[in-house]
C-alpha cells in the first residue's frame, strides 16, 4: 500500500474534496510547493490556481482551481481553505476568457487606483482559471 496523507479542501460554499493522496502540489504565494506524505508542518497563503492531487489507484491527478486562501499541512494531514474552489472538469472556459476580457478592460479605463486593483485581481484569477483549464484538457 502506498504512503498517503489525507486532505480536505474546503470553500465557503462547500466541502470539495475529503481523501488520500500520494502528493499534492499547490499554488503557494512563494511559487508552487509540493507535498509528500510526512511533510514538515507548515502554513502559507495561497494564490489564484490549480491545486493537483495525485491520489492512489487514479490515473489522472485531480485538479481543483483555487482563487486563494489558507494552505496548512500538519502531520497526517493537509487542509486547503479556499476563498473559492471549483473542480476542474466544472470550470467554464468561455466565462474565464470573458472575465479576463473585462478585467483588462477595466484595467484600461481605470478612474481611480481601487478600481485598478480590483481589476488586477480579477485579471490574475481569470488567468490562473485559464491555465488550470489548459493543464486539464493536456494529455498526460
Amino acid at each position: 500500500m502506498a504512503n498517503t496523507v489525507h486532505i480536505d479542501v474546503v470553500s465557503a460554499e462547500a466541502s470539495i474534496f475529503s481523501g488520500e493522496a500520494e502528493f499534492v502540489v499547490a499554488p503557494a504565494s512563494a511559487g508552487e510547493v509540493g507535498i509528500y506524505p510526512n511533510h514538515a508542518p507548515m502554513i502559507t497563503t495561497i494564490k489564484p490556481g490549480a491545486l493537483r492531487i495525485k491520489q492512489t489507484d487514479v490515473a489522472e491527478e485531480t485538479l481543483i482551481f483555487i482563487s486563494g486562501g489558507m494552505l496548512e499541512v500538519q502531520p497526517g494531514i493537509i487542509t486547503v481553505l479556499a476563498d473559492t474552489a471549483v473542480r476542474g472538469h466544472d470550470l467554464d472556459e468561455a466565462k474565464a476568457i470573458a472575465a479576463k476580457a473585462a478585467a483588462e478592460e477595466a484595467m484600461k479605463n481605470r478612474t481611480s487606483e481601487m478600481d485598478y486593483a480590483k481589476a488586477q485581481g480579477e485579471l490574475a484569477e481569470a488567468v490562473a482559471q485559464i491555465q488550470a483549464i489548459q493543464r486539464l484538457r493536456k494529455p498526460h
